[in-house]
């Protein structure tokens, strides 16, 4: 569920809590985000939108837009792979981090599925303990109740 709407909220922290600010926003040399309101070199979506624009509509070249927007000529290509792949909604960065439990490979999940007793409570204290002793890897706890849960369905 999004957050509710705070008053006293300023833009750049919504930017920063979603993850769309512009880290350098003092690098976007376009007029347009020096002389409007609307335009707001801190939202890094609204920016690469409008670098897109620029090459596409405007017919500006790639270097020179980049040049102009404060990014790479590599950060463009991606931009716009992944605005055709999803439209505008690819321009939000992806959030940083793991995409899963990459310590959970199949043979430490063949692992835990040979242990769990179907009808019987799942012990993932127990199970972390076995799995770090035999197969020496950490697990949390709560990422073998995530994990058996996911497989289950």
């Amino acid at each position: 569920m999004p957050p509710k709407h705070d008053s006293k909220r300023s833009k750049a922290d919504a930017l920063i809590e979603e993850g769309t600010f512009n880290p350098a926003p003092d690098k976007v040399r376009d007029h347009k985000f020096r002389s409007s309101e609307f335009f707001d070199p801190h939202d890094v979506v609204q920016v690469r939108y409008e670098l897109l624009r620029r090459v596409s509509i405007d017919k500006v070249s790639v270097t020179e837009a980049s040049g102009e927007y404060g990014v790479s000529r590599p950060t463009y290509y991606q931009a716009k792979a992944d605005f055709d792949a999803a439209g505008i909604a690819g321009l939000v960065p992806a959030k940083p981090g793991p995409r899963g439990p990459h310590k959970v490979d199949d043979d430490v999940l063949a692992f835990l599925r040979a242990r769990v007793v179907a009808g019987e409570p799942l012990r993932a204290r127990e199970l972390a303990k076995l799995v770090r002793d035999e197969l020496d890897v950490e697990l949390h706890p709560r990422t073998i109740e995530r994990v058996l849960k996911k497989t289950r369905r």
